[in-house]
């Protein structure tokens, strides 16, 4: 059985990344690219330095890293626990606690995306998925747009893993997910957005009781 969604979800994805591209070249904040420095082309991500023209008439560099965009999933389980995983995160030197999450395969939708990583990395499946928001990771230096939905109608299978993937799957209440931030195990952007949008909700399904 497929999950079913949110209504529009796709639509309002699609006009929210149009919409937060669509820059008119008359703002008189534009800056015009007027050279570009291919850097470096990884598989993930790749590194250029443009020259561009400022709104003052003069010239600057801008250090940009290009990045196919990515997905996050912030799951709940029936008794209303948060699913994450525990992973070491090499830029970091350390080990923390984040949502599940992934990047976009070429041509592939959000929402492909989010069924995709959240059985691979948790071996969760979920009947339900709602837009929680998009937005961009690191602005000043990165285009890497960032959709989170909501998963919901949860059931347990085996994860998939990447061969270079490692992690440990954790089923975290409100409480335990605040300590885990306090303690500074939980602090990437996705999964602190994901906490606190948690929090509202509960907090907004008491106020209408």
């Amino acid at each position: 059985m497929l999950p079913t969604y949110g209504a529009g979800i796709r639509f309002r994805t699609i006009k929210l990344k149009k919409r937060m591209m669509n820059v008119s070249k008359q703002d008189h904040l534009y800056e015009k690219t007027i050279a570009s420095q291919p850097i470096y082309q990884g598989r993930i991500i790749s590194l250029k330095v443009d020259e561009v023209l400022l709104p003052n008439g003069r010239t600057a560099k801008r250090e940009i890293v290009n990045h196919p965009g990515a997905v996050a999933v912030m799951a709940l389980t029936d008794d209303n626990k948060l699913v994450a995983v525990r992973q070491f995160r090499k830029p970091l030197e350390q080990t923390i606690v984040e949502i599940p999450a992934g990047k976009l395969e070429p041509g592939e939708e959000p929402l492909t995306c989010a069924m995709r990583e959240l059985e691979e990395e948790t071996g969760y499946v979920a009947s339900h998925f709602e837009p929680l928001s998009s937005f961009y990771t690191s602005p000043g230096f990165a285009d890497e747009i960032l959709h989170v939905f909501v998963a919901t109608g949860l059931q347990k299978g085996e994860s998939k893993p990447d061969e270079d993937e490692f992690v440990d799957t954790l089923e975290l209440t409100l409480e335990e997910a605040h300590a885990l931030h306090r303690s500074g195990e939980i602090r990437d952007a996705k999964t602190v957005v994901a906490l606190f949008a948690w929090e509202n909700m509960l907090l907004r399904k008491q106020l209408k009781r």
